[in-house]
Parts: C-alpha cells; structure tokens; sequence
C-alpha cells in the first residue's frame, strides 16, 4: 500500500452511511457522500455505489468503519437495520487488504482529542482534567454511549452499551411517563426517550397523560412544533433535555469523567441553542452530595458535521 491511495471510511448510522476519502498528509476527508439506507440491501451494495459514484484513481486498499451496534467478532449485526454482514466477506468484496470495523460511538470518542475549540459548543461550567477519563453521549436513531481512556500509547476509546440502562425517572411526571410507556414496551431503557425515536415516544406518552391530541407523528414534527411555539411539542423537548442531563450525570459518574461529557448524534447538535437553558445541566449536576464533583465537570456540544469520521481517519490511515 502506498503513501498516495486513498483510505475508504464510513460511518454507517440507522438511517444513513455516510462514505469519504482520506489521504495521508492530506487534514479532511474528501468526497463525502451520505447514502440513505433504505435505497441499499446491504452494507457491501451501500459501499460499493460509493466508490462506483467517486471513482479514485488509485482504488482504496485499506478503510476504517463505523457501525451503529455492538462488535464481538466477524459477524456484525446492525441494532436499528437489517444489515448483517462478515467483516472478512466485506474486505473482500471491495477489494481491500485491511478493513477495521468499530462501533460508531467508539469513532465518536477517538475524535475527541482531535477536535478543536470551534467544532465545540459549552454547556455550563467546569474545566477538564488532563488525562482523566472522557464520556461522550449521543441521541440519534438510537442512544449511543462511549468513554475515552488515557493510557501509555495514547487515548483508548471503551465500547459501551450505555444507552440500553434503564431510565430512571427524577421527578413524577418523569415516573408517569416511564409508566407509561413500561405498559407498551416492557422495560424502558435509556434509548427509549432519548433518541429520535425516544423523541417521539415521549410526546405521546404526554398527549396520553395531559388527554390531549398527539398531532405530530414524526420526531422532526415534535421538534419543529416546538420551535413554534406548540405547547406540547415544547414540554417534550423540555423533558428530552432534562433526562438527558440526568443519563449524562450518571455516565459521569460511571466513568470518572473529570476530563468532561461530550454530547454528538444527529439530533442535539440541530438544537444547541435551546440546551443552554433547558434543564440539563441542572439535572447534570443533580446529584446529591455529587453536585459539587460534577459542577466541575464541563459538558460540551460536538458540532463537527461527521466527528466519527476524524476518529475513523486516525484508524485507517495508522501504520500497516
């Protein structure tokens, strides 16, 4: 493989894979595209339109991946797309000699030390501790949750499975609403109302309770109503951010976190101006004799448009 071929890494989410190309030497990825997944029956026919669409000159021999579901082995399964494929099948099929595949989040986490301050909004106070553990949340088409670990080569991203938790609910509507939607979903995880999805659940779950009409269907409906001012759609996203200030506080918790909580996914990001003065961090921080530790501890909103692929890049184009 030579200095000058192109690396393939993807980030491939529930609802999109998104491609793109990287080179040594070269600081972004180029020729993005974000290919909808319902138009593909697989990961390989998704891959392969890409690179039929881009056509590099020199055809890419090794590509990082990101995959929205746990990685235990060769066989990969997608949570929320019926896509399962072989990691080794795959390397074959687009003809390449090294293909890592990872969990999205923990592309997301090992692009952290490479963002810089303009692709970071800050949600409160607090300061980072160098080398202390990171945590990073985020509410998409499901919950993802990753941690970031110093060690002697360099930072270490830790796999999760975080958003599967169960929710807890903080005050007692939050424990009507749970109730609510136990009844219709058995247990209630995390992912359950924080995530598109989740977005949606929780607006029904309060037109169910309040006995008024449920008019939106979508989870884009839920959010555009509530900058418009309907009242419903504006109690949805309230409670949305306020259980995500309360799982946040938990992973920091979880992880020791010192080194700060960053929030990406596809939805916060398009909603950052609103979270200052939502209740997350008050619900961050709502820890009993932990306020203190976890006042201290800055949150921050990842506004990159493709974070995943700046961890992806550091995979695909490390040394043979």
């Amino acid at each position: 493989m030579t200095q000058h071929t192109s690396r393939l890494i993807a980030d491939i989410g529930g609802t999109n894979a998104r491609f793109s190309l990287v080179y040594p030497g070269v600081a972004e990825p180029q020729d993005t595209r974000v290919l909808p997944c319902d138009d593909y029956d697989g990961l390989a026919e998704a891959a392969t339109a890409y690179l039929e669409e881009i056509a590099p000159p020199v055809h890419p021999l090794a590509g990082a991946f990101a995959v929205a579901c746990p990685v235990l082995g060769d066989r990969v399964e997608l949570t929320n797309r019926d896509w399962i494929f072989s990691v080794a099948e795959l390397k074959e099929q687009l003809g390449l000699e090294r293909l890592e595949v990872v969990n999205d989040f923990i592309a997301v986490a090992l692009s952290v030390p490479r963002l810089t301050d303009e692709h970071k909004i800050a949600v409160g106070g607090g300061t980072s501790v160098f080398g202390a553990p990171i945590a990073v949340i985020g509410p998409g088409t499901g919950l993802g949750v990753a941690g970031l670990l110093a060690g002697e080569s360099g930072w270490q991203a830790l796999p999760t499975e975080g958003g599967h938790v169960t929710m807890a609910a903080a005050t007692e509507k939050e424990a009507r609403i749970l109730d609510w939607l136990r009844d219709r979903h058995g247990h209630v995880s995390a992912e359950r109302v924080l995530s598109g999805p989740g977005l949606l659940n929780l607006y029904q779950a309060l037109a169910a309770l309040e006995g008024r009409t449920a008019e939106f269907t979508s989870p884009h409906e839920v959010t555009q109503g509530a900058q418009a001012g309907d009242s419903l759609a504006g109690e949805t996203l309230a409670t949305f951010f306020a259980m995500l200030g309360t799982v946040a506080g938990n992973l920091a918790l979880t992880l020791g976190a010192r080194g700060g909580l960053l929030i990406a996914g596809g939805i916060v990001p398009t909603l950052v101006k609103q979270l200052p003065t939502s209740e997350f961090r008050s619900r961050f921080e709502s820890k009993g004799r932990f306020k203190s530790y976890l006042a201290a501890i800055p949150t921050h909103v990842i506004t990159h448009p493709y974070p995943a692929f700046v961890g992806l890049a550091g995979l695909a184009l490390r040394a043979n």
